[in-house]
């Protein structure tokens, strides 16, 4: 291989390889302009970019000589080598610029610097022209190697202002869905706020109403009473994610019989499953109290979202089974249905606040997408773990962990003494 192709290949691979490892798109031009100087044996180099609007060419990226004279500067796509390029979309050779009528003497004259010969070739992104990418006063005339180079480089080029691109919108988008987070939460804390107290005035008012009346009005009154529960209970599942995710959240830790509040959010809802025509099962290991150290209403509440959860999404003629078991350091809780299950491409997104799976099954067995969402929030702040294991159409799993509760050794009682 001779030398100056072996320095070729070097100079190239160097190129390519930099391109992976590019922190900022002006160092990494400035190193792509020097290598089609060196390898065209070129006095100098430009890469233009072309402004659709104005149907024009601005400077992306010149040599700091005569960055300062020709900055603001504009190229004509009409009567210009870039120009022919750019229409062309093919390399463009000019011997004797100045005697040529495809030159544009403007930029010599603000540079202060005489163009003898230009080679262009076009600064393809996606398929379409974006720019040119240009090389100046070669020694001898530019041959085909020279438009390969120059090729290759444009290419390296024009991905490394694609990369600059895509990291410029993945910031502005980052930035935009900070701002979206922090409007959701405040709309939530303000809403919240300011619908406790008209709430509890109806829930108050109407439960009053209800010993009042007359039997005939009871069930319209049951109505208000009903719907407004529901609100209320909307209202605490958004304050309950907004404090666990502000930090405003506190835990007050007992030890409590995790046995004890799986049996009674079963019975809490024995009416409901029984009115949905579902089995309602609890298996754990029998004569255990599974203590953990917790927040026995934070637990109760997540427990409870899950198995409504469950309920809802099962059909007629379903089973729900809560289960326990204890493990090394923990204690495992699932709770399995083999009702309508959970598309795979829903799964990573189902414990976010507002998602809802599959729109035609929200609208069959309603819900805001809060449940799991809360349910997450009060396991995850016992520094639980909680996770949901489901095939569409097969059923749901969804499991959760809770650190077991470790009981200190008590201290040798001290030997009888007078």
């Amino acid at each position: 291989m001779a030398l100056n192709e072996e320095k070729l290949l070097v100079r190239l691979l160097a190129a390519t390889r930099s391109l992976s490892a590019m922190v900022d798109l002006e160092a990494y031009l400035q190193s792509v302009l020097s290598a089609a100087i060196e390898l065209t044996q070129s006095e100098t180099a430009s890469l233009l970019e072309y402004d659709e609007a104005k149907r024009e060419f601005h400077f992306k990226f010149i040599p700091w000589l005569h960055r300062e004279s020709i900055k603001n500067a504009a190229v004509p796509l009409q009567g210009s080598v870039a120009g022919q390029v750019f229409l062309r979309g093919k390399p463009l050779a000019v011997e004797n610029a100045q005697d040529s009528p495809q030159h544009y003497g403007k930029i010599d004259m603000l540079a202060d610097f005489q163009t003898r010969s230009i080679l262009g070739v076009p600064l393809v992104l996606h398929g379409r022209p974006i720019g040119v990418f240009e090389a100046f006063n070669k020694k001898s005339p530019y041959n085909k190697e020279d438009i390969l180079i120059l090729e290759t480089l444009a290419s390296l080029a024009a991905t490394a202002i694609q990369n600059d691109q895509l990291e410029k919108q993945i910031r502005l988008s980052q930035s935009e869905t900070r701002n979206l987070e922090k409007l959701k939460n405040e709309f939530v804390v303000i809403t919240s706020h300011e619908l406790r107290t008209p709430l509890g005035l109806i829930l108050g008012h109407s439960t009053f109403l209800r010993e009042t009346v007359g039997a005939e009005y009871h069930e319209q009154v049951d109505t208000i009473i009903r719907n407004a529960a529901r609100l209320k209970e909307i209202i605490e599942s958004l304050s309950n994610i907004d404090n666990q995710q502000s930090g405003n959240a506190t835990l007050r830790l007992n030890r409590v019989s995790l046995a004890r509040i799986i049996e009674d959010t079963a019975a809490s809802f024995l009416d409901m499953a029984r009115q949905n025509g579902i089995n309602l099962q609890v298996e754990k290991p029998a004569g255990q109290d599974l203590f953990v150290a917790a927040d026995g209403n934070k637990v109760a509440i997540a427990l409870s979202n899950i198995v409504k959860n469950a309920l809802a999404f099962s059909n007629e003629g379903g089973r729900v089974v809560i289960r326990a078991t204890t493990q090394a350091d923990s204690t495992f809780v699932s709770v399995e249905d083999n009702g309508v299950g959970i598309p795979a491409k829903d799964l990573p997104r189902v414990f976010d606040r507002f998602y809802q799976v599959e729109s035609h099954l929200t609208r069959k067995h309603g819900g805001m997408g809060l449940g799991l969402s809360v349910a997450k929030a009060m396991i995850e702040m016992h520094n639980g773990k909680i996770w949901i294991e489901s095939k569409e159409g097969a059923g749901a799993k969804v499991c959760f962990t809770l650190p077991a509760l470790t009981i200190p050794p008590q201290p040798l009682a001290a030997p009888f003494s007078k």
